[in-house]
């Protein structure tokens, strides 16, 4: 059974993506809905096996695997829908996932798929960091962005549900390059879990642990070892080029990308630590016969 009780209100369903749960009085909260909507049925047959209550939708960030059967959810039951500022933009209108990732020309058909692009859900309410109230349920929100802009966590009671802040290190392996936005801030966000106290943590990948600080302290040691790559591809080329840049980073991690909207991600990911280092003022960058080039700074 992959749908798992933690404590006496908090639930979740471990699979490739986690769906959370939280049932308190009349009120019933679903944290994030799946990729699509066979992934989400399983859990509302669940709550309906157990005659538990869904009255609220909490989408932690616009990734189209943690949305995706939203708006299956929405047509099914009669939920109150809150998401992250920002996060909201994208929910409501999910073509801007294609859009961004494709440099804001319009999308190719290719990439506009369920990984990508999920129908859209309606948003009732835009909430950030700090106390919300979902009926009966008060919870905290953590903002934690890097893998996405404004993502945001969310603890009820002594469990946190963590989205994408972390990764199980089985998931880090299996992607070999994870996604993100902006390194630096994906590292923030980490040391920033470590000092949120807990009874344990449900990541948006991963199994429920009571005590995740080792593996989000392998998380940050990961996100260091594509940054160091990234500053010494850099060093040995001279100059190199965005487009070598990524090459070289998905060649040493064994990346396959064999479709274009993956490699879409792994661009996205690669020009995101590099951005982190230049920054950061350890790379620099200029643009030489119209292409963007990355060397390093002579100390």
């Amino acid at each position: 059974m992959t749908f798992k009780q933690i404590n006496d209100w908090c639930f979740y369903d471990h699979s490739s993506v986690n769906i959370g749960y939280i049932h308190k009085g009349s009120t019933g909260l679903l944290i994030d809905s799946g990729i699509d909507r066979s992934s989400v049925k399983k859990v509302l047959k669940e709550l309906e096996k157990q005659q538990l209550p869904l009255t609220h939708l909490f989408i932690t960030h616009a990734h189209a695997d943690h949305y995706g059967g939203a708006s299956y959810v929405q047509n099914a039951y009669d939920v109150h829908t809150s998401a992250p500022v920002l996060e909201e933009s994208v929910l409501s209108n999910p073509s801007l996932e294609p859009v961004y990732l494709f440099n804001g020309v319009a999308p190719l058909n290719e990439l506009r798929n369920k990984f990508l692009e999920g129908p859209p859900v309606r948003i009732d309410r835009v909430v950030d960091e700090g106390q919300v109230d979902f009926g009966d349920i008060t919870a905290e929100l953590f903002l934690l962005p890097g893998h996405s802009h404004h993502q945001l966590a969310l603890k009820a009671g002594d469990i946190l549900y963590a989205a994408d802040s972390y990764f199980s290190l089985e998931t880090l392996q299996k992607h070999r390059i994870p996604f993100l936005v902006d390194a630096g801030e994906a590292i923030h966000s980490l040391e920033r879990l470590l000092a949120i106290p807990s009874a344990g943590t449900v990541p948006g990948h991963g199994s429920f642990e009571t005590d995740p600080s080792e593996t989000i302290r392998q998380n940050i040691v990961y996100h260091q070892r594509i940054l160091d790559a990234v500053q010494s591809a850099v060093e040995a080329g001279g100059e190199v080029t965005h487009e070598e840049l990524i090459s070289i980073l998905c060649t040493k991690w064994d990346v396959q990308a064999p479709a274009l909207g993956q490699w879409l991600l792994y661009r996205t990911a690669v020009t995101a630590y590099a951005v982190t280092l230049k920054k950061a003022e350890v790379i620099q960058d200029r643009l030489v016969d119209h292409k963007w080039v990355f060397s390093a700074i002579s100390r």
